[in-house]
């Protein structure tokens, strides 16, 4: 008898070998369509950078900062994109594309049919997120440094805070989709994201809102992930910005965690 022994790509020994088994099975699936719709994902904070940045920016002017600097409506508007990006990538790989795997295509049902736990299918999905995320991510900023919206330096550091925001996002995105019930129940999800794109301090500074809004625009995700990348491209980070880094962390625990319990109850009955 001739035993055939192939190589392993991955190995199931350890949680973080299995949660990578997911990202391997999902590189494997691609297809050229996926390509063009994460191609959709970086083009379009492009052209709302063009338009409302540059076009809007023109009749707007310089904006003064709360801290009094003036800035150009671009560079004020431009890391607020790439928080919109990141969240958008994020919540794409992990709403739609995670809810129709685990209810529709009842993948993760075989999956659990071999070592993987319900928490690594949880992370390796979100990794595949992040891996989405970051390619908008630093798409993005090469194209705020080659538009003299940052320098270099602080783009590197923004890259770091834009991955940040896709893993809290990814969370938020993986807890949420645990709870639809159908695909209609995601019209009320894209409704919400939109809110957030539009008020979270994206286009106007927050101090422009009235006082009650602008508390309720500020405890927001987006908003602590916008404040978060503008202060570091604008060159104004201090310890605000600590608590918003602290607030993502704390988001991202609390999603991860009630999306791994939930799949659990759900999956493993």
């Amino acid at each position: 008898m001739i035993t055939l022994v192939l190589p392993r790509l991955v190995s199931f020994e350890g949680a973080g070998r299995r949660s990578g088994a997911m990202v391997e099975r999902n590189a494997a699936t691609l297809r050229s369509a996926y390509w063009l719709v994460m191609l959709a994902g970086f083009i379009e904070p492009v052209l709302y950078l063009f338009s409302i940045g540059i076009g809007v920016g023109a009749l707007v002017g310089d904006l003064t900062l709360p801290d009094g600097r003036v800035v150009e409506y671009a560079t004020f508007v431009a890391p607020a994109m790439l928080a919109a990006s990141a969240m958008s990538g994020a919540l794409s790989e992990t709403t739609f594309n995670f809810f129709g795997k685990m209810k529709f295509m009842r993948l993760y049902d075989g999956i659990l049919a071999t070592p993987v736990r319900p928490i690594e299918i949880a992370l390796g999905e979100l990794a595949w997120a992040m891996i989405r995320g970051n390619l908008y991510a630093a798409a993005f900023l090469v194209v705020m440094v080659v538009m003299d919206l940052t320098t270099a330096g602080a783009a590197v550091l923004a890259f770091f805070a834009a991955a940040l925001v896709g893993f809290a996002f990814g969370g938020i995105g993986m807890a949420v989709s645990t709870f639809m019930r159908s695909w209609q129940d995601f019209d009320l999800l894209s409704s919400a994201q939109f809110a957030l794109f539009l008020f979270s301090g994206t286009f106007v500074p927050a101090q422009d809102y009235p006082p009650v809004l602008r508390w309720v625009v500020e405890v927001t995700p987006l908003y602590r992930s916008v404040d978060l990348i503008r202060s570091i491209t604008l060159g104004g980070a201090g310890w605000v910005q600590v608590l918003d880094v602290l607030y993502l962390l704390a988001v991202f625990a609390v999603g991860l965690t009630v999306a791994g319990r939930r799949m659990e109850r759900q999956l493993c009955k």
